[in-house]
């Protein structure tokens, strides 16, 4: 497991195990941009049955074309914010409905192992019961580049 998405919906904390993270800072044009992806796993082998997160089984959080400073994020706290001219994150619900993120905060660090991990703090709309009151998230996952390995025959 890569990390874990938390909802805090009033009627339980909702859980999502990360299955792919993708990280990068990407230099065009003589200017620093950072993209992000994390995508959950949608077993529900850990939800009980009657769990509002029944309905949405897997989520992605994305980041894209944000303007950084440089391409070094380890150790750096980063805010995202959308404005009505520039949109920078996206939830994908993997259904028809809809869902935008708020006041993102993005925290970089390297784990024991010296591998790049982010904290993701914000809010979310509430897309479980359609409340006018965005729910707070927390997402805690590693950035380590997976491993392939070939056999070799």
């Amino acid at each position: 497991m890569k990390g874990i998405l938390k909802i805090y919906h009033p009627e339980e904390t909702l859980k999502y195990n990360i299955k792919n993270t993708y990280c990068k800072a990407v230099y065009s044009n003589q200017q620093h941009f950072l993209e992000v992806e994390v995508i959950t796993d949608e077993s529900l082998d850990h939800v009980d049955d009657d769990s509002l997160q029944y309905n949405y089984p897997q989520l992605a959080f994305k980041i894209y074309d944000f303007p950084i400073e440089s391409d070094e994020i380890s150790g750096k706290t980063i805010n995202v914010d959308d404005t009505v001219d520039e949109i920078y994150t996206e939830a994908d619900l993997y259904c028809d409905d809809d869902a935008v993120l708020y006041g993102s905060e993005l925290i970089f660090s390297d784990d024991e192992q010296g591998d790049l991990q982010v904290i993701w703090k914000g809010e979310i709309d509430d897309f479980y019961t359609r409340s006018d009151t965005p729910l707070p998230f927390r997402l805690k996952c590693s950035l380590k580049p997976d491993e392939i390995l070939i056999d070799e025959e």
